[in-house]
């Protein structure tokens, strides 16, 4: 395959899985254990950062008791993953993901979601065999994607980081993806405003498809880091 041929290294939680009322939903719930009034989307997207503890400490103006986080983070998880096999891909992810493998081109995909989770869940969307590699969270810490994006690309077989394109909905992503020596293109579908999103300095897509006609330009230019 050719040096400038891009390959997808593709996000879950926000990106291809359209679990954002999901998430709100878990968010809430979480912060009732500790009294906390409910957020907005508007307000969620506005002040979500990780690592998730930050975003805690956004919300209070201090960082979170060890007592406070477990009961947060006990009742998200408990309320996300009761309503996850109930959310649907975003729109046009399906064929997206089948036209880019019929075309002779390259992805995979590197989320955050423990892994024990994550692999059923493709599976049970029908979209396994589209990825070269599938990789969710091994470990219990909350402290980001970007040493986890750095193991998934050395573990591709074959492809150079330069013709990567992370497409995600975070700014961590991006900052992922630079660690990598990789692109990036952030969707505005997910976790962050389009605000935040800018501030990395990356292409902004309101679209997966867009993301995809991105990443054939993408690859092969040097990457730019645009979080420095």
């Amino acid at each position: 395959m050719g040096k400038h041929v891009a390959h997808i290294v593709w996000d879950w939680n926000g990106t291809l899985l359209h679990d954002i009322d999901a998430v709100m939903s878990a968010t809430n719930a979480s912060f009732a254990e500790i009294g906390l009034a409910p957020l907005t989307l508007e307000r969620y997207r506005e002040l979500y950062c990780v690592p998730v503890p930050l975003f805690y400490e956004r919300l209070l103006g201090r960082m979170p008791t060890d007592t406070e986080w477990a009961a947060m983070d006990a009742a998200f998880h408990r309320h996300y993953w009761a309503m996850a096999e109930g959310v649907g891909l975003a729109v046009g992810a399906r064929e997206l993901l089948a036209d880019w493998q019929a075309a002779g081109l390259t992805q995979s995909l590197c989320s955050l979601a423990p892994h024990e989770r994550l692999v059923p869940l493709v599976r049970t969307h029908g979209i396994e065999r589209h990825f070269v590699r599938v990789d969710g969270r091994t470990d219990q810490g909350h402290s980001g994607k970007t040493r986890q994006m750095v193991r998934h690309l050395t573990a591709l077989q074959g492809v150079s980081p330069e013709r990567v394109v992370v497409v995600g909905d975070a700014v961590d992503d991006a900052a992922a993806a630079a660690a990598a020596g990789a692109h990036a293109v952030l969707y505005t579908g997910g976790s962050q405003s389009r605000s935040s999103l800018e501030a990395a300095g990356v292409p902004v897509v309101d679209s997966l498809l867009e993301a995809t006609e991105l990443a054939r330009t993408l690859a092969g230019k040097r990457p730019v880091n645009g979080l420095n």
